[in-house]
């Protein structure tokens, strides 16, 4: 149990976390990444969009990322979980974890959010990732052409079910026994695009993992579905950000300035925990943005021990080129 002094600790080992250290790295900043391996993605078999890499699974990408970004001498990993984040008077970030302690001159965060999952349906955890999803941007055009199934109480189930008709050949809401929330009007709406809706009990989901064959509800009718959708919540994981005093929006996401910053100085912030869609490539691209603003921030200023000599900061009279 040691306490290391690093130019950055990146907080959070998916997608966003790894490209900003990477980033930082590639400045030769010595940064240390804590990864919980708790992964959003971690049962999804394939993510898609990604240009060049279309299908793609998505451990795959992240266990080739953690290679990347070892091959760099001055990053490593570190699997464990952060219990506190906290700014000394000098700028400097004690950064508590559950197998030492690390100081640092920057932070990024890249937590993320948390899905709430209907895991008392039967057969939940066998289908979710392969034929159960929660984002039908990601896997709206998996359903092209297929009936499908949308999970939710809320009235903004209204706009998710009628987004999936711009693929699924129909569309039937199913509220889980909950009283859908959305008020006369969702309802016409619901029924305008001839999407049913059914405020019963979700029983169990039959079939064979990546062959769905249906969604059998509590008082034993069988909806034939191949895919099914779900809208429950999903929280951005912002207990270390709001301790740092960090600005949060309307929707309890992070604010960030163009360089990924938040509002707090030398904290960075990045991924699906940030404002924006929540796409695999917007989460990497954000962790780029905040990895590379974090090692630009050291122009003109020491880091840690191990750092090279600073960069001239250009906005600086007198050290620019």
């Amino acid at each position: 149990m040691t306490t290391r002094d690093v130019d950055a600790v990146v907080i959070g080992g998916g997608p966003s976390g790894l490209a900003a250290a990477l980033w930082l790295a590639r400045y030769r900043r010595s940064v240390v990444v804590v990864d919980s391996g708790d992964y959003r993605s971690a049962a999804v078999e394939q993510s898609h969009g990604y240009l060049g890499r279309d299908p793609q699974v998505p451990v795959e990408l992240l266990s080739r990322g953690r290679e990347e970004l070892l091959a760099y001498p001055t990053a490593s990993i570190r699997r464990a979980a952060v219990s506190a984040v906290v700014r000394r008077d000098s700028g400097l970030f004690d950064v508590a974890t559950d197998d030492g302690g690390l100081v640092a001159h920057r932070v990024v965060l890249a937590t993320g959010v948390k899905d709430s999952l209907p895991t008392d349906i039967a057969g939940f955890d066998v289908h979710y990732g392969a034929s159960v999803f929660h984002c039908p941007a990601c896997d709206g055009y998996e359903a092209r052409d297929r009936d499908v199934v949308a999970l939710g109480w809320d009235a903004h189930l209204v706009g998710f079910a009628s987004t999936l008709l711009n693929w699924a050949a129909s569309v039937t809401v199913v509220t889980d026994g909950r009283r859908f929330a959305g008020d006369e009007g969702c309802r016409e709406v619901l029924a305008d695009n001839g999407i049913e809706l059914i405020e019963e009990d979700a029983a169990s989901l039959v079939g064979a993992r990546g062959a769905l064959e249906g969604l059998v509800l509590a008082g034993g009718r069988r909806l034939e579905t191949s895919l099914v959708f779900f809208s429950l919540a999903h929280t951005p994981q912002t207990e270390l950000a709001a301790s740092l005093g960090c600005e949060l929006d309307d929707e309890g996401y992070v604010v960030v300035d163009r360089e990924g910053q938040t509002s707090v100085p030398g904290v960075y912030a990045a991924g699906d925990l940030t404002p924006g869609l929540q796409l695999v490539q917007i989460a990497a691209a954000s962790g780029a943005v905040a990895g590379v603003g974090a090692a630009q921030s050291f122009f003109g200023e020491s880091g840690s021990p191990t750092s090279p000599e600073p960069a001239p900061d250009p906005t600086v009279p007198g050290q620019g080129a």
